[in-house]
Parts: structure tokens; C-alpha cells; sequence
């Protein structure tokens, strides 16, 4: 099997697994559902589970995008205060994606606001996504204090707008972004 291959496969098990896992969190709760069970679901054996997700808060709480994120950040333009060029290289992160389906997020925060027992996995996940925000600061010449101060608002306004998001009415996932970016500050909504 060449490499293309092997990801795709490795692709498809992997969206096979988070697939299994919403759909068994919402049937029966996160904290009822076995990581045996999604496997079951999904048509793997648990080991094949925890090769993609080390643990099963990571099927609901993992996020690939902090590589993108820390690049568009560290990408802005240099006369950027660290707050504008953060939330503007989030904002040029999110554009450059496909747009990940409305439901399956949706989801992912709604088991996060109705399961106090993932609240911390969210907490360390957002600090991977801070670190990687706070290094393309620092990549840009901003103290490594402000840039950790810059990242934890940042990414707790997107935790907090999302969690909002997720409980309310249906509404488009960009309209909870927005709302945050308002939130930090003035002038985000152009550019």
C-alpha cells in the first residue's frame, strides 16, 4: 500500500472513530459510552482507537488546526498589535479551511457544555492552541508574557462564543467566531 494509501485509510478511520463516538455520546452519554463500544461502532478494534485518539476525551476535544493557526498569526503584518494580528490570523486561519460540518461541531460543544468531566480535556486542548498562538507571538517579536496573556483572551472568547453556540438556536459556526472577535475588540470585523 503506497502512502497516499495509508492516509486515506488512516483518514477514514480516524473520521470513522469521532463519527462513532458523537453519535454514542448523544445515544447514551460520554460518560456511559466505552471507548470499546465506539471502536465496536466503528468497525475497529480499541487498540486501532487509541493509534488515533490517546484517550477518549480526545474523540470530542482534539483540534488539528493549531499548526495553521500559529502560521496565519505569525504571517500578519509586523505593525499588528499582538491582540489585532491574533484575531485577524485566527479569522485568516478559519478562511483557509474547509469549512468543517456545522453539526459535527455543534455537537463536540454541546457534549463539552452538558459533561463537567471533559471541561479540563477542553482546558488542556485550548492550551496547546494557546502555546501555538503565543509562539508565533513571540516568532513576531512580542514578549513571551504578553503573547501567553494575548492567546488565553483569545482562545477563551472562541471557547466561550462556541459553548454559547452549541446550546443555542441553529445558527451558521461563523456567526459564533464573530461574535468573539466583536467581542475582543473593535475594527476585527474588516480586514
Amino acid at each position: 500500500m503506497t502512502n497516499i494509501g495509508r492516509v486515506a485509510r488512516a483518514e477514514r478511520t480516524r473520521e470513522a472513530l469521532i463519527v462513532s463516538a458523537l453519535e454514542l455520546f448523544a445515544a447514551v452519554g460520554y460518560d456511559a459510552a466505552t471507548t470499546a463500544a465506539i471502536a465496536r461502532r466503528a468497525g475497529v478494534s480499541e487498540m486501532t482507537l487509541f493509534r488515533h485518539f490517546p484517550t477518549k476525551a480526545s474523540l470530542v476535544v482534539d483540534d488539528p488546526y493549531d499548526p495553521v493557526i500559529g502560521q496565519a498569526v505569525r504571517g500578519r503584518p509586523r505593525d499588528e498589535s499582538a491582540l489585532v494580528a491574533t484575531v485577524r490570523g485566527v479569522r485568516d486561519a478559519w478562511r483557509s479551511l474547509p469549512e468543517p460540518a456545522a453539526g459535527e461541531v455543534r455537537e463536540r460543544f454541546r457534549i463539552v457544555a452538558a459533561t463537567p468531566s471533559l471541561r479540563g480535556a477542553l482546558a488542556q486542548g485550548s492550551g496547546q492552541t494557546e502555546q501555538a498562538i503565543a509562539d508565533a507571538l513571540v516568532g513576531r517579536g512580542v514578549a513571551r508574557a504578553e503573547g501567553e496573556v494575548v492567546a488565553a483572551a483569545v482562545v477563551a472568547a472562541l471557547n466561550r462564543a462556541l459553548m454559547g453556540w452549541s446550546v443555542a438556536e441553529e445558527a451558521p459556526l461563523g456567526s459564533a467566531l464573530d461574535l468573539a472577535f466583536r467581542a475582543l475588540g473593535e475594527g476585527f470585523d474588516s480586514a
